[in-house]
């Protein structure tokens, strides 16, 4: 990639980029041809054999142990950088409540059908992010918005000892 693909803050322009995409999509003719066949013969122009061409395969990882958190925070040389994950998004739900029903009766929901939950009126919401419990709450209302006030964290160390 050229210097001209990148703006001043150093971001790469994404008009350039789509567009040398589809000057080399144009290039390959577009065709939809078998990734196999352009990968054979792009191994026999190198005078690679079918044998030295196909990867070994990796072994399997052992799976690393999770960290312990209840290590005092600070900048240690042990402590991971967490700046490389600060940015990365995450879906987060509040839940009111939960039940199940049989897929006659779902069938048969219509509207104004009222659905019995597993929660008392009252009790606090359940906060998940990416599926995980993290927190207890109560709904609000902000500038004509729903919101929802923590009332309770769960700590970390109990999060991962869920997780196993």
């Amino acid at each position: 990639m050229s210097d001209d693909d990148q703006n001043d803050s150093g971001d790469v322009n994404q008009d350039d980029m789509a567009d040398e995409w589809a000057a080399a999509m144009d290039e390959a003719g577009e065709t939809g041809g078998d990734v196999e066949d352009d990968w054979a013969a792009a191994m026999a122009e190198a005078g690679v054999s079918e044998e030295e061409a196909e990867p070994e395969p990796e072994p399997a990882a052992d799976p690393m142990p999770l960290q312990d958190f209840s290590a005092p925070a600070g900048g240690s040389a042990e402590q991971p950088d967490l700046q490389v994950v600060l940015d990365i998004p995450v879906s987060m739900s509040m839940e009111v409540g939960q039940t199940s029903i049989s897929i006659r009766n779902l069938l048969q929901l219509t509207q104004g059908s009222v659905i019995e939950l597993d929660r008392l009126a009252g009790e606090p919401l359940d906060v998940l992010v990416n599926g995980t419990l993290i927190a207890h709450g109560e709904v609000v209302v902000v500038n004509e918005k729903f919101g929802i006030r923590m009332t309770d964290v769960i700590s970390p160390q109990e999060r991962i000892a869920r997780l196993r």
